[in-house]
This record gives C-alpha cells, sequence and structure tokens, in this order.
C-alpha cells in the first residue's frame, strides 16, 4: 500500500454555493483538525493588509472583492500623470492564492445570525458569441467592475469575518457626475485620467478649433479641495510645465488649472499655516483656488457653478470626501454612525456593535467602513492600516488560543500633501516626541517621497517606484 510522505491522507472541500464543509474518509489514526474559515470583504488599505499578515496556515483564508488588486492610493495622482507607471501603485491580490481563496466578487448582504455571505460575481458574464465577448473586454476595461444584472449569485458561509470594503466617492447627488466627472481612486480611474489629458491637447492642436474652443478644452478642473485634489493639481501642474511645454509650447500657456470647494479653505484637516504656504504657492503658479463654490449639475463638457454659472471644462476630476459603501448601506440589524457616514460602528477591539448593543465577536469592521465608538479618527489610509495590524495580530492569537484583550490605539504619524516643483507639506503629531510638526518646502518633499518608497509592499515596486522618480527627474 503506497503512503503518503507526511503519513496523512485527508481532504475536505467547501461548496462554493453553500459554503459548507464536506470531508471525505479520513485515512489517518489522529483525527483531523479544521481550520476555520476567515471571510476578508475587501482589498484596500484595511483588507490587503489583513491579508497579507494572517497566519495562513492556521486560518482558511478567502478573500471576496471586486477588483483583483490593492491600490496604493496616494500614488495614483502620478500614475494619472505619467510620473509613475500604473504597476507602481498595483498590488495583486492573487500574489497569495493557492493558499488563500479568492473570488472577484461583490457581497451584496450579511446574515449575521447563520453567518452566511450572498455575493455577486464582478466579472462579465460568460457569453457566447465572440463578438460579445470582445465588446465585455473593452467594457471592463474602461469602467469599474459593477455588479452584473444576469450573473449567479452564490452564497459563503464565515466562521470569522473581515468587513473591510471602504467607501465610495461621496457625490452629493449632484446630476450628470457619474457621466461626466472622473474619480480618483483606483488605478482604472487614473488610467482614463491620463488618457483624457493627453487627448484634450490633442484636439486643441488642431487647425479647426477656434481658440476659445482650445481654452475650453484646456481648461482642468478639479472638485474638491483635499490632498487628493491638491496632489492631483500639483501633478498636473508639473506636467503642463515640463512634457506638455516641451512638446505643445503654445498650447501649454493656454491651460489652467482651477479648484473649487464648497468650504472655506482647502485642506480642511492641515495646519492654517501650511494651508496658507499651499495656497501662496499655487497662487504663484497660476493654479486658481475658488473657495465658497456649490456645483448644481455636470453636462457634456460644462459645469454649471452657483456662484459662477456655466464652467466651460475639458477635464473635471471629482475628489469631494467620502459615501458609504452600498453593503455597509444595506447591512440591517447593527449599529451605524450615519452622522459621519462612516457606516459601521465598533468597539476598541474593533467588532461591530449589534443594534441591540450587544458586540459580535466574530466579525470585524475597519478601515473607511467603521468608526470606533467615542473615537473621531480621520478617514485615511494609515487609520486603517493600523485597524488592520491590530486585527490580524488579534486573530492570529485566537487561532493558537491565546488571551487578546488588548485594546486598539492609533499612533499619528502625520498628514503628508504634494504641492507641486518637489515641494510638500508635512502636518506632524503634536507632540513633544515627534520628530518634526509642521513642515513645507523641500524638506517637507524628502519626506514625502520617503515614507511613500518605504510605504510601497512589494520588492518589485520598491525598485520601481525609485527608478521611475530617477527617469522623471533628467
Amino acid at each position: 500500500m503506497l503512503q503518503p510522505a507526511n503519513g496523512l491522507v485527508r481532504t475536505s472541500c467547501y461548496s462554493l454555493i453553500s459554503g459548507t464543509r464536506s470531508s471525505a474518509r479520513q485515512f489517518s489514526l489522529s483525527s483531523p483538525r479544521f481550520k476555520q474559515r476567515l471571510i476578508i470583504l475587501g482589498s484596500g488599505w484595511g483588507g490587503y493588509e489583513v491579508l497579507r499578515g494572517i497566519d495562513k496556515k492556521k486560518w482558511d483564508v478567502t478573500v471576496i472583492s471586486p477588483v483583483t488588486y490593492f491600490n496604493f492610493t496616494p500614488l495614483l495622482a502620478s500614475t494619472a500623470v505619467g510620473t509613475l507607471e500604473f504597476r507602481c501603485a498595483v498590488e495583486p491580490v492573487r500574489r497569495y492564492t493557492p493558499q488563500v481563496t479568492f473570488y472577484q466578487a461583490w457581497c451584496d448582504e450579511i446574515d449575521f445570525a447563520n453567518k452566511i455571505l450572498k455575493c455577486m460575481p464582478a466579472t462579465k458574464p460568460i457569453v457566447a458569441q465572440a463578438a460579445s465577448a470582445v465588446a465585455a473586454e473593452k467594457a471592463a476595461e474602461s469602467q469599474h467592475p459593477q455588479p452584473q444584472a444576469n450573473a449567479t449569485p452564490f452564497t459563503l458561509r464565515y466562521d470569522k469575518l473581515v468587513v473591510a470594503v471602504g467607501a465610495y466617492s461621496q457625490t452629493f447627488n449632484v446630476p450628470g457626475i457619474k457621466k461626466h466627472a472622473h474619480f480618483l481612486k483606483d488605478v482604472r480611474e487614473a488610467r482614463m485620467i491620463r488618457s483624457r489629458i493627453l487627448e484634450c491637447f490633442e484636439q486643441a492642436s488642431q487647425p479647426t478649433v477656434s481658440d476659445i474652443d482650445r481654452r475650453n478644452v484646456l481648461n482642468f478642473c478639479i472638485v474638491g479641495g483635499g490632498p487628493t485634489g491638491v496632489e492631483f493639481a500639483a501633478e498636473l501642474y508639473d506636467l503642463i510645465h515640463t512634457d506638455v511645454s516641451a512638446h505643445y509650447p503654445n498650447l501649454a500657456k493656454l491651460a489652467k488649472i482651477t479648484i473649487y470647494d464648497v468650504a472655506s479653505s482647502i485642506l480642511g484637516s492641515f495646519d492654517e499655516s501650511l494651508v496658507k504656504y499651499t495656497e501662496k504657492k499655487f497662487s504663484r503658479e497660476g493654479i486658481n483656488i475658488l473657495t465658497r463654490r456649490h456645483v448644481e449639475r455636470l453636462e457634456h463638457g460644462k459645469m454649471i457653478v452657483r456662484e459662477i454659472q456655466d464652467v466651460p471644462f475639458g477635464l473635471l476630476v471629482w475628489s469631494t470626501g467620502l459615501a458609504p459603501n452600498p453593503l455597509i448601506s444595506a447591512i440591517e440589524d447593527v449599529k451605524k454612525d450615519e452622522k459621519s457616514q462612516r457606516g459601521l460602528v465598533t468597539n476598541e477591539h474593533m467588532n461591530i456593535i449589534m443594534s441591540d448593543g450587544k458586540v459580535n465577536p466574530d466579525v470585524w469592521a475597519i478601515g473607511d467602513a467603521s468608526r470606533i465608538q467615542g473615537w473621531e479618527l480621520p478617514a485615511t489610509a494609515q487609520v486603517a492600516n493600523q485597524e488592520a495590524k491590530y486585527v490580524f495580530r488579534k486573530l492570529n492569537k485566537i487561532a493558537r488560543d491565546q488571551e487578546s484583550a488588548e485594546p486598539f490605539s492609533f499612533k499619528n504619524h502625520g498628514s503628508l500633501a504634494y504641492v507641486g516643483d518637489w515641494k510638500a507639506i508635512y502636518d506632524g503629531p503634536a507632540s513633544e516626541k515627534a520628530f518634526m510638526s509642521k513642515e513645507a518646502g523641500r524638506v517637507a518633499w524628502l519626506l514625502w517621497r520617503s515614507a511613500y518608497f518605504t510605504g510601497t509592499l512589494s520588492i518589485r515596486n520598491k525598485i520601481l517606484v525609485p527608478m521611475y522618480w530617477f527617469i522623471n527627474c533628467q
């Protein structure tokens, strides 16, 4: 009789539909020890960090995400203007398969009582005709994966669950946004923005285009004066005054960049001195900042602003905060934070709190999909990353039957924003032990680059990111 190398033959499987565990006959003298199933919803700053750190030998890990990669969001503005290539800002989820099961899908419902998830594939349906397949492929390249109406839903059963689905861009129900604006939360959107920027200059270079139309198509609008909007404006300015001015010298002079914000100033979470530094720098460079402006609707090539009326544009990037993920809005029987739009309320151990006030010990919520009760933490990548580290360490201890009573604690490393021309701003924690508290200019730029370089996850990107930075400095 043939004997396997480890002296044990054991087979087990999970049904793709029901998520139930089935096992074949055991050929072992010792009783098998099945791993508990941990399901991670999302592959962003929270979900991907849990995936990286979880002990895959102790847990049967499944990841559900509508995209197959992790977005390194601080570098998306750089990829949108060509400073970095797109692969520098992504990390594949399937790097961890087959140790981990991955489904490109949306989670639509969570049954907390029975520990069951209802999911919908985010992939395009299999089509019979080759022409339809080509059309589906083109559509997939041009937009975010969306739930498919004719796809077959499936269910999965979990033992432990981590909800890290993130949040959507806040649109305030302004008509025309999804059709005429670009967002900057995903590498696909960055790719479309880069393509549109180049298209604007090619359109303006046509001999049949009037000077008025040239100025209109070269009017670049950013709605939202947060770090994302400011960094994109700075990156776009650098692009126009380096590469574009070399290839389109006459058109570069016509290009205009404007930031619109409903608040009284940009960068609301930064120190006032840093905000004034940024405003002064942008003013010298010709980047317009228009605050207290209310966008009423978008039309093709035109934005209607209450205080200005019609604003023609060639490209409009929308970056105005966060809106709840549809899954979070659909979940019932849990405590939610409706005021801050941060979704599920958790205790200090990151476990969600049910509507009756009881804590669910088998479900954790992290990142932009959650808010710790009694805390007011910013919706930033470092918060989601630290929460994820806390959760996977806790889960690894649970798998080893160890106590883990220590609550989550947040260590503020400060906020960074690039403001163009090799300059940045840094708003550090107000602490006597901090290396620096406030910094602006070249020193902050070095800190900005070093922080994002060290924050890249793979060896590949640790090589690619500084290499492309060096190339674009030439």
